[in-house]
């Protein structure tokens, strides 16, 4: 089934020279809150890929059909792309986007993977266990999740609602992603918000504990949840543009 993507949702490419980044957006938003740093990578050299997730950018209902897996082979077919062409590649992520790109980082060699505000440990149990009772009773969605931005005037193009079931399904790929984080052993750099309304059950202390290459973690005091289009966006370009200048030298 065809499905029309919203404007400013869709994926971004560039081929760029052989250093390649792969650049992944959250649950429920798409490509637009991670574009200005993709371009930011291109306009560096860099190849770039951002791919619009299955079920993102277009519709709730499209997105009630996908899982876990489909946004992972969403981002593993955009690693391979840049591989194809690329002697080294990194990863950026948020929120889920930061999840996937831990999941890439721990099954495909990577050097280097910045990681904002992501999400690499599942809620506790009481929470998963509340979602699959709202499920059960056939409730299909939950308020919306998107756009937690501090700044005024700033937009994320995410959802009105969060549907259950691909929320559950998330919660069960990132349960694997916290198991094997000990396999990143590439250079990490941490962007956590101390303000975040959507990830309010870690903030990142998962992956410092457990992944067993360098970390470097910076605190944003300024912005919510989505860093990357908030008060600290400079900020956060510019980290993740050093950090990267860094791991590809």
């Amino acid at each position: 089934m065809s499905v029309d993507v919203q404007p400013g949702s869709e994926p971004f490419t560039h081929l760029g020279n052989a250093n390649g980044v792969l650049v992944l957006h959250g649950f429920t938003g798409n490509p637009a809150s991670m574009r200005p740093i993709a371009e930011r990578c291109a306009a560096a050299g860099y190849s770039v890929e951002l791919p619009r997730l299955a079920g993102h950018g277009t519709s709730v209902e499209d997105l009630t059909t996908t899982t876990w897996e489909d946004w992972l082979g969403g981002a593993e077919g955009a690693y391979d792309a840049l591989a194809a062409h690329c002697d080294q590649v990194a990863v950026v992520g948020l929120s889920m986007g930061g999840g996937l790109a831990a999941r890439v980082a721990e099954l495909r060699p990577v050097v280097g993977c910045v990681f904002i505000n992501p999400l690499v440990k599942p809620p506790p149990s009481e929470f998963v266990e509340g979602v699959d009772a709202l499920i059960a009773s056939g409730m299909t969605s939950i308020e919306s999740i998107g756009s937690d931005i501090k700044r005024d005037g700033s937009v994320e193009s995410s959802y009105d609602a969060t549907p259950l079931v691909p929320l559950r399904s998330l919660f069960a790929g990132v349960a694997t992603v916290s198991e094997d984080l000990a396999r990143i052993g590439s250079p990490s750099l941490v962007i956590a918000s101390r303000e975040d309304h959507v990830i309010t059950w870690d903030r990142a202390d998962e992956l410092v504990e457990k992944v067993t290459g360098p970390v470097e973690r910076v605190w944003l005091e300024d912005s919510y949840h989505v860093a990357t289009i908030d008060n600290d966006q400079a900020l956060v370009e510019s980290l993740t543009m050093d950090f990267l200048a860094r791991v590809f030298a």
